[in-house]
């Protein structure tokens, strides 16, 4: 890679800048991706990369977009930002009596995982129709 990083270490990297940012540890981080604590340690020493799913619980999470994780800081035009959730839609504005797996109710992890993609729908929109915000 000749003086850059790879994947692995720019989402390393990424993830310990908002983990100091927000003052969280890799406890807190495995409960909201919902993965083992030594999960988050193999994501923090490179040794592995997250899946998509739970890049995308951890940047909604941080309200910031899927790109603040996995792209180099230095590389991208703007500094990471807080984007607009929808107005802050939150897993607690929904009803979710509609929704169950095999007639249980789904996970707060689903729920996230759902809004998450609800949020990249809204974007992708917004940015195909710009004059319709």
């Amino acid at each position: 890679m000749s003086g850059s990083l790879g994947n692995k270490e720019v989402m390393a990297e990424n993830l310990k800048r908002y983990m100091d940012m927000y003052g969280e540890d890799r406890k807190t981080i495995a409960e909201i991706a919902g993965v083992s604590y030594f999960t988050v340690r193999d994501w923090l020493v490179a040794k592995n990369y997250p899946r998509i799913d739970k890049i995308e619980i951890l940047a909604r999470h941080w309200k910031i977009s899927k790109a603040d994780l996995v792209e180099p800081l230095e590389n991208r035009e703007e500094k990471p930002q807080k984007v607009d959730f929808v107005k802050e839609l939150s897993a607690d504005d929904i009803d979710w009596s509609w929704a169950s797996a095999g007639g249980k109710p789904i996970s707060e992890r689903a729920k996230a995982n759902i809004l998450a993609a609800f949020y990249d729908e809204i974007q992708e929109y917004k940015k195909n129709h710009p004059n319709n915000d």
